[in-house]
């Protein structure tokens, strides 16, 4: 099997999981008419895996730490960890207020070279967010990987603040399987 026939396979598969048609409201406030259910495939451990390993190549060769955004990027996050050898971080959106205070669990961030792992990008909003909280906290960002771009201006918004977004899967290829 060719690496763009098991792309296409893999797709098809992310596809008739966890791409949903109707009317639904986005983290944005937005409305569309198409849903990709993450949870739907992060919940499956053979597709969580596939979609883990189809990331494994967009992982800059000079990282050092994989961390998950809360809640959907942690399970591919954890997943890419174990594909990869790197230590996985937890990344809450806002540190918590007790105990360690920490906004990224798991170990140190200051001075590491991090990847960040999301499950969908929209806007690009809160990993913008997220993003700017842990360099805040020393970690320098190389990369921003997402299992599902929907192609709605994410990767424009994060360019603006020097976050390159690497996407495993488009809406676009979703929506025409």
């Amino acid at each position: 099997m060719t690496d763009q026939s098991s792309h296409a396979s893999l797709a098809a598969r992310v596809a008739e999981a966890a791409y949903l048609t109707g009317e639904f409201v986005l983290r944005s406030g937005a409305i569309s008419q198409h849903y990709f259910d993450k949870y739907r495939f992060e919940a499956d451990p053979e597709l969580l895996r596939a979609v883990a390993e189809g990331l494994v190549p967009l992982v800059p060769d000079d990282a050092e730490v994989i961390a998950g955004l809360e809640l959907g990027g942690i399970p591919i996050a954890t997943m890419l960890s174990q594909l990869t050898g790197l230590p996985a971080r937890f990344v809450r959106k806002a540190a918590k207020t007790y105990g360690t205070c920490l906004l990224a669990e798991g170990g140190d961030i200051d001075g590491r070279r991090v990847v960040v792992v999301e499950d969908v990008v929209t806007s690009g909003g809160q990993v913008i967010t997220s993003c700017g909280d842990l360099r805040e906290r020393g970690a320098d960002i190389v990369a921003v990987l997402c299992a599902i771009d929907r192609q709605a201006g994410g990767a424009a918004a994060l360019a603006e603040h020097g976050l390159e977004l690497r996407a495993l899967l488009t809406a676009d290829q979703l929506s025409s399987v």
